[in-house]
């Protein structure tokens, strides 16, 4: 009777053990299968998860604009004074409702090749008012001429030209004409043939990014989604030394399997460089754990707050010989024309680029560029990208219209966030085929273990309970 006794609690310690061991193997185990499965689903090939939701966006992307309303444009251009602006908006469009165009997908080399449609539908819905509203701008082609044509004679007969079209250094425009284009009256009277429409995203709407070629994952899941060339080149010309590369992907997906301490970087072909964003904080997006990468202000910093943006100085005059912070000069790949890009509201420049406009109020909540990746698929669940665009105006004797500034003046024009969430119909079947399966299977594996380390623990008190008394 003892013997059976014993023998059945000795079964049972072994059970037990048993059990918690499977749970232990099924650990490294599950994790094996966990990773087997997200970087096959993570090649950018027919067929896969990543691919799908990479061909076209898997949320609504809205680009939201806030136009910056100048309040005294004749004080500003007679006597010089500080631009008042104020902030209308949001105005809003939805964006990149477009599929990806691929061109090609070359096996050879893991590739694929595709154009980016642009396009842009106004949201009624999610905007203050319409495309018709008309606000106080800086004058586009006015502002932009003294630095397209440094030449006093060339000026001397656009002042005619300007004068005779009775364009000023501010116009009112609507935000259609602002945003897409207008007919400049001013550079209909040039006699010669040159682009008469102006616009801060002219041409924007049935055109395309250009070619891209990114890497597929196929052979090297650490590289998936990560630009290979752009416009069939792997450096811009806009940038001396290595600020010119095109680093990282554009932002939509990354490697799988992130870690806090990774720097993502990302490519925007709309100001024509690569950025990169450091680990911020764990968010819980809908029921789904992501991390928070943000845009860092070392980014806009000068070289002697970050060396390594010294290459990114093309201009002295508004750096103050590379001093000052904030903004940076992309007029090299605007054909030109004196574009400067900051954060909203000048948040984290210097004090003295923000100087001369009054009517600004920087927000790190409201004006930071941030991702939520999913770090184990490397999906980009939810993000906004917030950027200003400005323009610098310069005296100019022999123009008019530009004749009353006594300095330069970086005006800004507007500030736009685009952004997109994840959609709950969306974020249910994303928790559902991956991070429900994967939680599932941790849960099951901590229960196999715990189980079974008790039910060990308890058959072994007994046996050993069982033997000692039997010994008295």
């Amino acid at each position: 009777m003892g013997c059976n006794r014993n023998c059945g609690l000795i079964t049972g310690a072994v059970i037990g053990a048993v059990v918690a061991l499977f749970g232990g193997i099924l650990m490294p185990v599950g994790d094996m299968l966990i990773e087997k499965t997200v970087k096959k689903e993570s090649v950018l090939e027919e067929g896969t998860i990543a691919f799908k939701n990479w061909v076209k966006a898997g949320a609504n992307v809205y680009r939201q604009f806030w136009i910056f309303d100048v309040q005294n444009p004749d004080e500003v251009a007679l006597n010089s004074s500080k631009i008042k602006v104020k902030q209308r908006g949001p105005y809003t469009y939805r964006v990149r409702y477009l599929a990806k165009d691929i061109i090609t997908q070359d096996s050879k080399t893991h590739t694929v090749s595709f154009l980016r449609p642009k396009g842009a539908i106004f949201e009624p819905s999610l905007s203050v008012g319409t495309e018709n509203d008309t606000f106080t701008v800086l004058n586009l082609a006015v502002a932009a001429t003294p630095h397209l044509y440094p030449s006093t004679f060339v000026q001397i007969i656009l002042n005619v030209l300007i004068k005779n079209s009775n364009s000023f250094m501010f116009q009112k425009r609507t935000l259609k004409e602002l945003l897409w284009g207008y007919k400049d009256p001013f550079l209909s009277l040039v006699p010669y043939s040159i682009p008469t429409t102006v616009g801060v995203f002219y041409p924007y709407n049935n055109t395309t990014d250009g070619v891209y070629k990114v890497f597929s994952g196929k052979d090297d899941i650490s590289k998936v989604a990560r630009i290979d060339t752009y416009k069939g080149k792997k450096h811009l010309s806009y940038w001396p030394s290595y600020c010119g590369m095109i680093n990282g992907t554009d932002g939509a997906t990354f490697p799988p399997f992130i870690e806090k301490t990774q720097v993502l970087r990302f490519f925007s072909a709309d100001i024509c460089r690569s950025f990169y964003a450091v680990f911020g904080a764990e968010i819980n997006l809908k029921g789904i754990p992501v991390y928070r990468f943000v845009l860092p202000s070392r980014v806009f910093a000068s070289p002697l707050q970050n060396p390594d943006n010294h290459c990114f100085c093309t201009e002295k005059i508004i750096s103050k010989d590379c001093t000052l912070y904030g903004v940076l000069d992309i007029s090299k790949c605007k054909e030109g024309r004196p574009v400067y890009i900051s954060l909203p509201h000048f948040l984290h420049a210097s004090p003295e680029i923000a100087e001369p406009i009054e009517g600004l109020s920087p927000n790190e909540e409201e004006h930071s560029t941030y991702l939520d990746v999913e770090p184990i698929t490397g999906f980009t669940l939810q993000f906004a990208q917030r950027l200003q665009i400005n323009m610098l105006v310069k005296p100019a004797k022999n123009i008019v219209a530009l004749k009353g500034l006594k300095h330069n003046y970086l005006v800004p024009i507007l500030w736009l966030n685009e952004t997109a969430t994840i959609g709950d119909e969306k974020a249910e079947m994303f928790k559902n085929q991956v991070t429900g399966k994967i939680n599932l299977l941790a849960l099951i594996e901590m229960i196999l273990m715990s189980v079974g380390a008790v039910i060990f623990i308890a058959f072994t008190i007994s046996y050993c309970a069982c033997r000692l008394k039997n010994a008295k």
